[in-house]
């Protein structure tokens, strides 16, 4: 098995088996460069692909069982993996032997030539010849490999962190934490997609007539109170020390692929077929892609990041009462952080970054918890998620508003975004991210929470950035 590096502090299983992967890379380049001339596939996808086998011969038997904790239905997929590589080294060696022949006896038919023998070098060109055939269809042979490789290794999840609870259903997610108060609502409380329609904040028929079903207006101090509160979380997020950026708000393939929304999310995603650009899940996809194909100075780090934008999602097959109003909606607005970090300290940024986020719910008086979400409730590329839920007193059930998440070197290694250490040694960065907040739920739990018979009474954070103390 080789010898294996030294566990660093902080360090799970997961991620030392992906640095040990990443320190054999380099050997596992044999004939990359031909190969990827001979194929449609990137050098970045191959050497992917290499990092991401290397770690499947490891210890697959191990990797079986993470995937398992994901609830991962496809567990064959490991042993077919390592099969298919088996059979691209022989094919790869079999092509790299033909072509060696070929440029040595070109070299021969050169000498012979040279020396006037004629016809010895007539016959030593159709040996090349018939060994030119049996490379090309090597060759094509590779592509046809490589090809299935990585359509069976895009479908792989990250591996879930050592700390990730068993389990297949929400209903198994481990609760860390519950803090705040459950308000007593008076006689005449009613849930927020009434309160909606009572203070004129939100238009839905509006915009089903403009675009359809999901895609809400918000009007008058409804758009007011929402401006105010993504104002308010960008303050709140910059005064932390990230640094905002307005990104666009679709991207191409290969962005969506960096942080692991194509291929698993790709049906949730709106396609613009005519140019090839999606529109964005999360601001994450185009913040996190800021640092694709690069390659950071330790000094650079931590990278803190936030953004505000609209979002962008299909919900297909969403209905039911768990649905109604502002509950799930095609397109809402969202405040994230982001952060892209050394290795070793992403489980200690994680807890800030937690941290940061339950703080922002106690400045909004929201009644909260936090959740650390099992293997089968798990996003395709996070390895270790907090999901935060807060209290709505009318529909009394708890709303999620915000998933904090560790990806290690899952985007990372997509991406190829590397730190340089001063030592002049490469290794895969982690990321991870977080909403700070998700507003349509944080919406409707604040006009719910704080409702009273003269209106609804803001959280004080607000009152400036509104401009007033009620909806009324």
């Amino acid at each position: 098995m080789g010898n294996w590096p030294e566990m660093r502090e902080g360090q799970n299983c997961c991620s030392l088996i992906k640095d040990f992967g990443g320190s054999l890379l380099n050997a596992l380049k044999i004939s990359a460069n031909a190969f990827a001339r001979s194929s449609q596939l990137s050098l970045r996808q191959i050497e992917l692909y290499m990092l991401q086998v290397n770690v499947l011969r490891t210890n697959p038997e191990w990797v079986k069982e993470r995937l398992a904790v994901k609830n991962f239905k496809q567990i064959e997929l490991v042993d077919e993996i390592v099969a298919l590589d088996n059979e691209r080294k022989k094919t790869q060696l079999e092509f790299d032997n033909t072509q060696a022949k070929i440029n040595t006896s070109s070299k021969e038919i050169g000498k012979l030539m040279g020396q006037g023998k004629k016809e010895e070098a007539d016959g030593m060109r159709l040996e090349v010849g018939n060994w030119k055939l049996e490379v090309s269809t090597y060759g094509e042979k590779l592509v046809e490999i490589e090809k299935q490789l990585h359509d069976k290794l895009i479908v792989l999840p990250n591996l879930p962190a050592e700390q990730v609870p068993l389990g297949k259903t929400p209903e198994e997610n481990v609760s860390v934490k519950e803090a705040g108060t459950k308000p007593s609502l008076y006689a005449g409380a009613k849930p927020h997609w009434d309160l909606i329609e009572q203070y004129n904040l939100v238009d839905f028929e509006l915009g089903s007539k403009i675009t359809g079903r999901g895609f809400p207006v918000y009007k008058g101090k409804g758009a007011r109170f929402q401006r105010a509160m993504i104002q308010y979380f960008l303050d709140y997020n910059t005064s932390a020390g990230y640094t905002e950026f307005i990104p666009p708000f679709m991207v191409n393939e290969a962005s969506a692929y960096g942080t692991g929304q194509l291929p698993d999310k790709e049906g949730q995603m709106y396609h613009v077929t005519a140019d090839g650009f999606y529109l964005i899940p999360t601001a994450e996809v185009p913040v996190t892609n800021i640092y694709r194909d690069t390659i950071l100075k330790e000094d650079d780090l931590p990278i803190k990041m936030t953004a505000y934008s609209p979002c962008f999602r299909r919900e297909a097959g969403s209905f039911g009462k768990d649905v109604r109003g502002l509950n799930r909606v095609h397109q809402f607005e969202k405040v994230e952080i982001i952060q892209i970090v050394q290795p070793e300290r992403s489980y200690e940024v994680l807890d800030e970054m937690v941290a940061h986020v339950e703080k922002l719910l106690q400045n909004l008086e929201l009644p909260y918890r936090i959740l650390r979400l099992c293997g089968g409730d798990m996003g395709f590329a996070s390895a270790l998620t907090y999901d935060f839920e807060v209290w709505s007193a009318a529909q009394e059930r708890w709303l999620e508003v915000s998933s904090v998440s560790n990806f290690e070197t899952f985007q990372t290694n997509r991406m190829k975004c590397r730190i340089k250490n001063s030592e002049g040694k490469m290794q895969v960065a982690h990321s991870l991210n977080g909403s700070s907040l998700a507003l349509p739920r944080i919406y409707a739990a604040l006009l719910e929470n704080n409702q009273t018979a003269e209106g609804i009474q803001l959280p004080k954070v607000l009152h400036s950035y509104f401009g007033g103390e009620m909806i009324n």
